[in-house]
């Protein structure tokens, strides 16, 4: 053990638990620090009054990702955890009464747009088919490796993905692509809504942004059982089972530098050498608050920021047989909204409403006969507004929506509510500016110029997480610590 090299993971976000297990597995003795008392950064659990709700991310796509952790450490994954697919994965209701279901597979969702907008199956079938198409052309050159070394671009899927980069859509927005393809505003605004998924604005985003649906829909979305936070807890499990030490409630305080060197940090407990630094914290954070003397790239974190979110954790008093698991429930101008979120940095009157029911597969995250709601509006980042005032507002705007759509009266039926906002989000998060996303993609090439995930200026020093590259969401965040790991071993 004496002999091992080291390596400090700062936070233990999903990317960074997973940094920790390739790290391990490569011969390191990992010492996680996490300066709250449980693991998990964003994706944690809330557990009271009879009810349990998931508290960040809550669409699984890809779980292979996941179970790769598992099997490179010598155990099968299905002695830890099992999910399970979701078809259909989702239900969109509009204003005016539609309910469209989101199937798995092109085909069968297709049948379905097509029965109930003014747009064919053919188009639909035609967008899925781009979506998988802009996937391959990306996947090797940009989700699996760094696009920041030079020699990852001597290569034939590089040069394949170069000669066929039109057709990723870059310099169109994501609106624009959809309106040109589909008739019904119903179409545009389900497609268009995959720019919420990091954090952007689908009329500036680049339709690039239009792989997302190949993700949920054609690979397929999946359940975990017991919900979400099974895979924080399993990837602890595992992290633990093969020599992974964790400090909780151990904040970080600097990253040691010496000469062009990280060579280890200062905790709120004591100095400790390390071989390797790995943050899993917000990159803008990791340099203003732990390198703060650092020459910071500028450009990349002065980018603007990604919207961030208001949840409502709600305990319902009632079975809703209408709802999903996955629930988006559409605003009628989606324009407005994204004008007051982004230009105004404020959030509409009536914003789209997602709203999450895990208790429909995991029957003991509520009471009998009742339903554990977890309700995300999208919100602005931190930018000077009067926080209580428009929590209150959306609140009261939140059900008034939901009210009208369900026919019902949600008020006296909320046995339980706790509420994550942008405050919230910054304090105990350490997510800056409460930014759920880190940088937005709303430019052409902002998805592509992430912060790497190494130091240019910094030896030993490497990122990972959903502010760097490759992006937001479970499965880019499990890819970012794949590919930190790579450079810094």
């Amino acid at each position: 053990m004496a002999d091992k090299k080291t390596c400090a993971v700062i936070g233990s976000g999903i990317a960074g638990l997973a940094a920790a297990i390739r790290m391990a597995n490569r011969g390191y003795a990992v010492s996680v620090f996490e300066a709250n008392e449980a693991v998990g950064g964003k994706m944690g659990q809330i557990n009271e009054q009879g009810y349990r709700f998931d508290t960040g991310p809550s669409v699984l796509t890809m779980p292979a990702y996941i179970d790769e952790l598992f099997l490179l450490s010598q155990k099968n994954p299905r002695d830890y955890w099992n999910y399970n697919q979701l078809d259909p994965v989702f239900n969109y209701f509009f204003n005016d009464g539609t309910v469209i279901q989101s199937f798995h597979g092109k085909e069968k969702f297709a049948e379905e747009v097509a029965s109930k907008t003014d747009d064919d199956a053919a188009s639909i079938i035609k967008f899925l088919e781009g979506a998988e198409t802009k996937f391959n052309i990306t996947n090797e050159v940009f989700m699996q490796r760094s696009l920041h070394r030079p020699l990852n671009y001597l290569s034939m899927n590089t040069l394949k993905g170069i000669l066929n980069f039109g057709k990723i859509e870059a310099f169109t927005s994501l609106n624009d692509s959809n309106r040109h393809r589909f008739k019904d505003y119903k179409t545009v605004r389900i497609f268009n809504r995959f720019a919420s998924y990091n954090g952007s604005n689908p009329y500036e985003a680049p339709a690039t942004l239009g792989i997302i649906p190949h993700f949920e829909m054609n690979m397929g979305t999946y359940f975990p059982e017991g919900g979400i936070y099974k895979i924080i807890s399993s990837l602890q499990q595992l992290a633990e089972e093969i020599g992974v030490k964790f400090k909780m409630n151990t904040g970080v305080d600097e990253i040691i530098v010496e000469g062009n060197k990280a060579k280890g940090i200062i905790t709120n407990e004591a100095k400790i050498d390390f071989d390797v630094v790995i943050s899993n914290m917000d990159v803008y954070n990791t340099y203003h608050q732990l390198i703060p003397s650092a020459k910071k790239p500028t450009k990349t974190l002065n980018q603007e920021r990604s919207s961030s979110v208001i949840v409502f954790y709600w305990g319902i008093k009632r079975k809703f047989d209408e709802l999903r698991v996955h629930n988006l429930f559409y605003s009628d101008d989606d324009s407005l909204e994204y004008q007051k979120l982004f230009k105004e940095h404020s959030i509409a009157n009536e914003a789209t409403v997602y709203v999450n029911v895990t208790s429909k597969k995991n029957a003991s995250d509520a009471p009998e006969g009742c339903e554990n709601w977890f309700v995300m509006v999208n919100a602005p980042h931190i930018a000077g507004q009067s926080w209580d005032d428009l929590i209150a507002s959306t609140r009261s705007n939140t059900i008034d929506m939901l009210n009208k759509v369900l026919k019902t009266d949600l008020e006296p039926l909320v046995d339980y509510e706790k509420i994550l906002e942008p405050r919230i989000l910054e304090k105990t998060g350490h997510s800056a500016f409460g930014s759920v996303f880190g940088n937005s993609s709303n430019s052409k090439f902002s998805a592509f110029l992430r912060h790497p995930n190494f130091s240019s200026r910094i030896k030993n020093l490497f990122f990972c997480g959903g502010t760097v590259h490759p992006g937001p969401s479970i499965p880019l965040s499990l890819l970012s610590a794949k590919i930190a790991v790579e450079m810094a071993d």
